[in-house]
């Protein structure tokens, strides 16, 4: 999702995080992963700071994590990921089974998460993974979820070894953005490498 609520939870996080913030917008469905990665680290390397944090939402942090597999950096701090198939999306593999689908599900997600998918992360980085566990949402509607889950991505579908922390809160996958609670953890987590429980 981009545009306006987006910059609201990068307008939420500069706040709380007392920090600059800003959005990066990608095309999931025309490009690549290896396309949009590029165009991450090119906006990373373009940041006047010693460092970056990253938030990415659904396929943004898959985005945010691939991209450090192929282009690595230390200008990278932590991560947050809010509701990111990390590991799997049985929505999108679902979708996938249909011609009209697999042009709904793009070749970004299909790159990243259906043929590539992360396997573990080293645990040198620290990453934050918020899910969510109100099941509403458009990924309900292709087919069963494995419960919990927030309505597109299953709460195992957000579990990927070696992350730092895990942490599930009552929102659907939409609400990941628009929660005021999930920018206030983001936030702590951004700042002290923690979620506050």
């Amino acid at each position: 999702m981009h545009g306006l609520p987006l910059g609201m939870l990068c307008k939420r996080l500069a706040q709380r995080c007392e920090s600059p913030a800003k959005t990066f917008s990608y095309r999931t469905v025309t490009r690549a992963l290896p396309e949009n990665a590029r165009r991450l680290r090119r906006c990373i390397d373009e940041i006047d700071a010693d460092y970056v944090h990253l938030v990415g939402h659904s396929l943004g942090g898959v985005l945010a994590l691939q991209m450090l597999n192929v282009f690595p950096t230390d200008r990278v701090g932590r991560i947050v990921c809010l509701g990111s198939p990390l590991v799997d999306s049985s929505a999108a593999r679902r979708l996938s089974r249909w011609r009209l689908g697999r042009k709904i599900v793009g070749r970004t997600l299909r790159d990243g998460v259906l043929e590539q998918p992360l396997i573990s992360v080293d645990g040198d980085r620290e990453i934050g993974v918020i899910a969510g566990s109100v099941g509403l949402g458009l990924g309900a509607i292709v087919g069963k979820l494995e419960s919990p889950h927030d309505g597109v991505v299953s709460v195992r579908e957000t579990q990927l070894p070696g992350i730092t922390e895990h942490l599930v809160l009552p929102v659907n996958h939409i609400g990941l953005i628009f929660s005021g609670k999930v920018a206030d953890q983001a936030a702590h987590f951004l700042r002290f490498g923690a979620f506050g429980f």
